[in-house]
């Protein structure tokens, strides 16, 4: 059946918005007050931290948790309490946010790419076997999205070359492989609870481990290089403050209080996208492994196949996308290059971090290539925020008619010559498409 879609000025499948990101009401308000009125509002002083950090590390079966400023810093804190140096080379996935490679080089130690899983999204074991040199000291595994990774396979290959495992779970609190959460799988886990994330407190992060010996350096590092039975002024490493502090701990307790419900729900809800997604050409969802028995659902991740949709080549995926959000659906067209692509990598534009060069003087990133994830980035990876998972069946089943709506029309998407022509009348003035009806993307995913 034709119809009219709404980016060229038919009407949209839904102009009801989707639950609103993040969710916050009297739990928030009162514990934000009782942090402010306490007068403590740091984590030396107050108690809303320590509290939160005891339940989130038991909740994901860690012995410790430390709770740091963002997961940026919790990712440079797993790096430097696993005892990386100059010279050193950590595998990561070249799909995923700036902060896991900046990370690597902010320790002084050399990302090194290993490509993806087309289906899954995550880092592929056998490109990190290949990736593997005498100088390779850990690898950081990304559980895209909230999908665990192949976590048996990661860790049998680091025994074996006596590597660390630092898990990336930024997406996937609450993920479970094999009936485990995720985040102390690994030697070290780490979070992030940034605005767009599914525990979120505006900024904020922890680190998971298991291990005495790093718990013990992650609480020096970010305590200022602190010992606990060492004197306010006595430090004994290179540590910073990256406490985090008691108003975010306040808000992080009453956003717990949500957790469990959200999960449910965005579990329900993704199971059933897949089984609709599944009866359709126009889109793969990410492949769910039977390994995975609680999935995170950070974002519900899609595939499109170019050839299923015999479009021209200067109608790119992001049409396909911007398609899709005229529709009323939040979509987002992914990480739209791999990191290796950044201009910082590009030009190892990496300041005053330069273990790299005694070991590697010929880096150069313009060569490096992961076809997969190239494929991913730049051509079929399409996302819908984890916020419409919060919704009803009905607003499933939109999200799916949508998709769906743009499958079977999609001979009305214009190319970027045609886009241009049609954008301006004569006299300049804007025209053609329908106003947006979802909120503005996320500052970070």
């Amino acid at each position: 059946m034709t119809e009219k879609l709404a980016i060229v000025g038919g009407t949209p499948v839904r102009t009801d918005g989707f639950p609103a990101w993040p969710c916050f009401g009297e739990p928030e308000e009162q514990r934000l007050l009782a942090a402010l009125r306490s007068g403590a509002w740091g984590k030396l002083q107050g108690t809303h931290v320590a509290q939160f950090e005891r339940q989130f590390a038991e909740y994901h079966e860690a012995w410790y948790g430390f709770a740091v400023v963002n997961g940026t810093a919790a990712l440079k804190i797993a790096l430097l309490a696993a005892g990386i140096q100059a010279g050193d080379e950590v595998i990561i996935t070249p799909y995923s946010f700036f902060a896991t490679a900046s990370a690597v080089v902010e320790a002084n130690a050399t990302p090194v790419f290993a490509d993806i899983e087309l289906e899954t999204s995550n880092i592929d074991p056998a490109s990190i076997e290949e990736a593997i040199t005498p100088r390779t000291a850990a690898i950081i595994v990304v559980h895209l999205g909230g999908l665990p990774c192949d976590m048996d396979a990661i860790l049998e290959i680091a025994q074996r070359h006596n590597l660390t495992v630092i898990e990336d779970a930024c997406h996937a609190v609450g993920a479970e492989y094999k009936g485990r959460r995720v985040g102390a799988i690994g030697h070290l886990g780490c979070f992030s609870f940034q605005s767009s994330k599914n525990l979120p407190c505006g900024e904020g992060g922890i680190v998971l481990t298991n291990h005495k010996h790093l718990a013990e350096r992650c609480w020096s590092l970010h305590n200022c290089g602190r010992v606990p039975d060492g004197k306010w002024y006595e430090h004994h490493m290179l540590g910073t403050n990256c406490r985090l502090g008691e108003l975010q701990g306040a808000l992080l307790l009453a956003q717990w209080e949500r957790l469990e419900e959200q999960i449910a729900t965005r579990e329900q809800n993704g199971l059933y996208l897949d089984q609709r997604f599944a009866e359709m050409d126009a889109v793969t969802p990410q492949r769910r492994t039977n390994a995975c028995t609680r999935h995170g659902y950070h974002i519900y991740s899609l595939r499109i196949d170019p050839a299923r949709w015999g479009l021209p080549r200067d109608v790119p995926r992001d049409v396909i996308v911007e398609a899709i959000r005229a529709e009323g659906i939040p979509a987002l067209a992914g990480y739209p290059i791999p990191l290796y692509r950044q201009p910082a990598f590009l030009k190892t534009a990496f300041g005053p971090y330069t273990g790299y060069r005694d070991v590697r003087p010929e880096l150069d990133y313009v060569k490096t290539d992961c076809p997969r994830c190239e494929i991913l980035s730049t051509e079929q990876g399409i996302w819908i925020e984890h916020r419409a998972l919060l919704g009803t069946q009905r607003d499933m089943d939109d999200i799916v008619t949508a998709v769906n709506k743009v499958f079977e029309n999609r001979g009305q998407l214009q190319g970027d010559g045609q886009r241009s022509e049609r954008a301006s009348d004569s006299s300049g003035r804007a025209r053609g498409h329908a106003p947006s009806t979802t909120a503005a993307l996320p500052d970070r995913i």
